[in-house]
């Protein structure tokens, strides 16, 4: 079985040096060797692996796709163009896609399956969520008999070392990005992570799968976690929560009681009784529910070379067996065609913190603005006098357009001096 490899950075040299120490076992796994035939890259001169021969290296990335000699075309580069133009032509070409590209997958997966459905080809991409976690296939194969009703992850590990880092130590927002960054856990602009856009592609992703709808990054709504304080993180504790950058996807009834679907990615509080508290460092761990099956949990490293090739070359050994023995892998589930619930809609809980004037009746006029919206309030905790008087109030759950109309109204009262943080819960009742 032939190879071809477009891009050779992080992931894609850890993928050659697997496929060289890993040959004798993996061919005993296929059936047949495996042969990798060219490498396709921007800068060929660049040091890479000692063991990569220099001849296999190309700039010529379209012309090594239509190469008659290769079977598998494996895409660790990113982005969305050129790699889109590669792979459609690979898939309509009926050669077999192995890509861990999940910003290309969130956009525009769909042209990406209905290529592979043209040219009858296999795409896999489990690399493109929580890394060497086995997490894709579960829900494309394994409970594909099962109806999955919600999925809630950590699936981003520069985010989860900020936030543990805050939790463990007390630290701020740039202190804990600072100390990520030295540790080589974030990117010099470590937009993508922090503001949610990372997160919210495989949330997009995950939600396809889950609920056999095509789901776009465009359908996600998504909140960074930059606005995360030492403050929040000490109110968390003394409710007993910690705060995670969650990926949520819920199938229900929207308000008129069509089945539908919401995705959101935001930094919530979470119990530390739940599963996900225990979620340290960069680790990742992917929560699902589904009716037949009840709770499991997805957990392990999702990010770094090493990680992310283990489960390209998973990808790999299940397409070249399907194309040694004539079969192909399920194709896209996307029957259900639900339509996306807008983040107005959701039911969430909020975790409102106030800076007030410290006189009487300020938490009567405050309690009246969250009557006059519907929503109804779980605790109050009131703290401080004069210029430190506090309110930290906790929602039970309320659509989130009814809650966001709250919020700005609170912000127009003359007693409110300003407004902490606004933060949802997630968990717990």
């Amino acid at each position: 079985m032939r190879l071809a490899l477009l891009g050779c950075g992080t992931v894609g040299t850890e993928v050659v040096r697997l496929l060289h120490e890993q040959s004798a076992d993996l061919t005993a796994r296929i059936g047949a060797p495996l042969e990798l035939v060219g490498i396709a890259v921007r800068r060929p001169g660049r040091q890479r692996g000692s063991d990569i021969d220099p001849a296999l290296f190309t700039t010529d990335a379209l012309g090594l796709v239509k190469r008659d000699d290769v079977d598998v075309v494996i895409e660790v580069v990113g982005g969305i163009e050129p790699a889109r133009t590669w792979l459609t032509e690979a898939l309509t070409a009926g050669k077999s896609v192995v890509t861990a590209n999940k910003a290309l997958l969130a956009e525009d997966g769909a042209t990406l399956h209905d290529a592979a459905a043209e040219g009858g080809a296999d795409l896999y991409y489990e690399a493109a969520v929580a890394g060497a976690i086995p997490l894709l296939r579960p829900l494309r194969e394994s409970l594909h008999g099962d109806r999955v009703t919600r999925v809630t992850g950590i699936v981003n590990g520069t985010t989860n070392f900020i936030l543990s880092s805050m939790d463990a130590t007390g630290a701020g927002f740039g202190e804990a990005l600072d100390e990520a960054t030295e540790l080589g856990y974030a990117e010099a602009d470590p937009t993508a992570d922090v503001e949610g856009f990372d997160a919210a592609a495989k949330a997009a992703i995950l939600a396809s799968l889950a609920f056999h709808t095509r789901v776009t990054a465009a359908d996600v709504f998504r909140e960074g976690m930059t606005g995360v304080t030492a403050a929040d993180v000490a109110s968390a504790k003394e409710m007993g929560c910690t705060i995670k950058l969650l990926c949520i996807a819920q199938r229900g009834p929207d308000s008129t009681g069509t089945d539908s679907v919401s995705v959101r990615v935001h930094p919530a509080m979470i119990p530390r009784s739940h599963p996900l508290a225990g979620v340290g460092d960069a680790f990742n761990a992917v929560f699902v529910e589904a009716e037949a099956a009840g709770q499991l949990m997805f957990y392990g490293r999702g990010a770094g070379g090493t990680p992310t090739a283990s489960a390209v070359l998973g990808d790999i050994v299940a397409a070249a067996r399907n194309r040694l023995s004539g079969t192909r892998a399920p194709s896209e589930s996307s029957y259900a065609h639900l339509p996306i619930r807008p983040i107005g809609e959701s039911v969430t809980r909020y975790h409102i913190s106030l800076d007030v004037a410290d006189r009487q009746g300020v938490l009567a006029t405050v309690a009246g603005v969250f009557a006059k919206h519907e929503v109804s309030i779980a605790t109050v905790r009131q703290s401080g006098r004069e210029d430190d008087a506090t309110l930290v109030i906790v929602t039970h759950g309320a659509p989130d357009a009814n809650l966001a109309a709250t919020v700005e109204d609170l912000r127009s009262l003359d007693i409110v001096r300003s407004i902490a943080s606004v933060l949802r819960v997630e968990g717990g009742s």
